[in-house]
């Protein structure tokens, strides 16, 4: 779907980041005087990007904000990276700075889908357009006026289609490690659920079944305290699916404490660079990986069309594409 912005009038917002210019009617420089004194006028900025992921301890929101802010260098414009730390009340309060410092556009990466919307509904009644990356805003009248994230429901499928081939003709019980806060995480696991349902249907043997979906956070502690707790109940583990790569090594952590690490597969998601080193490690059988790069890029181009009043995608979805051990292996960034 696409749409054509509404001009925001940006000039105040511009004065008050770029500075006071030079006046015009003052008299150029003489050239003869002092070489020793700078006589050129500071850069100026158009204005600010803000940006407040879920977390900057996940190297993943760490690599779309670096290119966020090469992005909007290239486009005149500073960067405001900040870490709410998973703490919806704390990226709250980061929005209450960024409406009181007049930036220019913000992007999130809700903590919370719904119990962020209040503060993006602060933004709207100011005027300063907000956008999601990665992970939508769900909460019911917000105004996001665009989004570029990963399929996440294509990649979810691309779990569920790598899964098959890990258990192969046996089938097996699995373990789901989602995150239920991030919309992302839930469209990840629906997409792994219709692909597993499919190869379940008009199937005697060989059935894959769910056994246990549990809290993994996005995160390695609570990835590994969910699988360690589901090993106690279901000893006859055969693989996990877990919505991110952090997690999926919290649980290798927990399997191979168990010593059951050649009993058990793990399919991740993401393709962190530590993730894919699991990959090739044989601690991770494969990741639909997303493209944290192209992402930051496209939402600094997404903004500046909407800034200047261009028709772009208001909600633009990078497919995910598979990483296995065969392209770990020649994969030069790794170990």
């Amino acid at each position: 779907m696409k749409r054509i912005p509404q001009y925001l009038g940006l000039t105040a917002l511009t004065l008050a980041f770029a500075g006071c210019s030079p006046s015009s009617d003052k008299p150029a420089p003489d050239s003869s005087s002092d070489t020793s004194v700078d006589t050129s006028a500071p850069a100026k900025t158009k204005g600010i990007i803000a940006y407040t992921p879920l977390t900057l301890s996940n190297p993943f929101f760490k690599v779309i904000g670096d290119h966020i802010t090469a992005e909007a260098a290239k486009n005149g414009y500073d960067t405001l990276m900040v870490d709410p730390d998973m703490d919806v009340k704390k990226q709250s309060d980061q929005f209450d700075d960024f409406i009181s410092s007049g930036v220019t556009a913000i992007i999130l990466v809700p903590c919370d889908r719904l119990s962020i919307g209040p503060a993006v509904k602060s933004a709207n009644a100011k005027g300063i357009p907000v956008f999601t990356v990665d992970a939508k805003c769900a909460a019911e009248g917000v105004e996001i006026a665009g989004h570029v994230g990963t399929d996440n429901f294509q990649g979810g499928e691309l779990a569920g289609q790598v899964m098959i081939k890990a258990l192969g003709e046996n089938g097996g019980k699995v373990l789901i490690l989602d995150f239920k806060k991030a919309h992302s995480c839930m469209l990840r696991v629906a997409g792994f659920k219709k692909i597993i349902d499919a190869h379940n249907a008009g199937r005697t043997t060989g059935k894959i079944e769910i056994v246990a979906e549990l809290n993994g956070n996005g995160a390695r502690t609570e990835g590994y305290q969910s699988t360690a707790d589901a090993l106690q109940a279901h000893d006859d583990l055969d693989a996990v699916f877990a919505i991110n790569d952090p997690s999926a090594l919290g649980a290798y952590t927990a399997i191979e404490e168990a010593k059951k690490q050649d009993q058990i597969k793990i399919i991740g998601f993401d393709g962190q660079l530590d993730g894919k080193q699991g990959i090739k490690d044989g601690k991770i059988f494969a990741d639909p990986i997303q493209h944290p790069d192209k992402m930051g890029q496209q939402i600094v181009q997404n903004i500046m069309k909407y800034l200047a009043g261009e028709e772009f995608e208001t909600d633009t979805l990078i497919p995910a594409t598979l990483y296995d051990k065969a392209m770990a292996d020649k994969d030069s960034e790794l170990k």
